[in-house]
């Protein structure tokens, strides 16, 4: 197995194909073995298995997909998960924009970075948020989607945003209950009871300490600063 530091966590996993190695690459390190604190076993039997059941997928996408599942499982014993979204940092803080796939989420995102200054891309597809001293914070992961947009960092979260689409651009902030139905939907749900209650804990926590909001918004370049200033200003009327 090759050792990474991912998400503050010593992890160990097997990397046998390029596809995998390259994402993997900003995340390598150094440590004793008895020092892991996640192994990723994705075995041969394993990755065989998969591949026979899903042969349109290259068996290189398959370690990949499989090693970033088992991941994800693993670090919600690890006051941790993962969500489905685009993340960016802008000064310093990390703002997590979720929604189903085809939404446009990653459109938005990059129209922070076109037009809000102090704005960098954390990770484009699948964060790792983890819970560190009672706050929560966002990790670039070696699974960052088809374009492997992904930075080794982790920063303080400010927020989660759902985003929708919509002639108007305008942010509101949303219930917890609205917000934990959303959230969930965007998770990797485990099968196995006692993960989905770790996953679910997760889920409470995380909402607990971040603000969620619903953005609606097209995608010219004014959405970008109407969804920032709009985030910021309820965020401060909240404090």
């Amino acid at each position: 197995m090759e050792k990474f530091i991912i998400a503050g966590l010593k992890t160990k996993y097997h990397v046998r194909y390029d596809f995998l190695r390259k994402r993997s690459e900003a995340y390598k390190a150094d440590f004793n073995d008895e020092e892991a604190e996640m192994i990723i076993d994705v075995t041969d039997e394993m990755l065989k298995s998969k591949y026979e059941q899903a042969p349109l997928l290259d068996i290189d996408k398959h370690e990949y997909v499989w090693t970033g599942q088992l991941f994800n499982r693993t670090l919600l014993e690890h006051n941790g998960m993962m969500v489905h979204s685009s993340c960016v940092e802008k000064d310093g803080k990390a703002y997590l924009f979720s929604a189903d796939s085809g939404t446009g989420k990653s459109t938005h995102t990059h129209l922070w970075l076109k037009n809000l200054s102090g704005t960098s891309l954390i990770n484009d597809d699948k964060p790792a948020l983890i819970l560190d001293d009672d706050k929560w914070y966002a990790c670039g992961t070696p699974f960052s989607g088809k374009h492997d947009k992904s930075r080794n960092v982790k920063i303080p979260v400010r927020a989660i945003v759902f985003v929708e689409r919509s002639e108007t651009n305008y942010v509101e902030r949303i219930s917890v209950a609205e917000a934990t139905k959303r959230l969930i939907k965007q998770t990797i749900r485990p099968v196995d009871m006692s993960l989905a209650y770790k996953m679910l804990e997760k889920v409470d926590l995380l909402l607990c300490r971040v603000p969620v909001f619903l953005l609606h918004c097209n995608m010219d370049d004014e959405a970008a600063i109407v969804s920032y200033n709009g985030i910021e200003r309820l965020i401060n009327d909240e404090n």
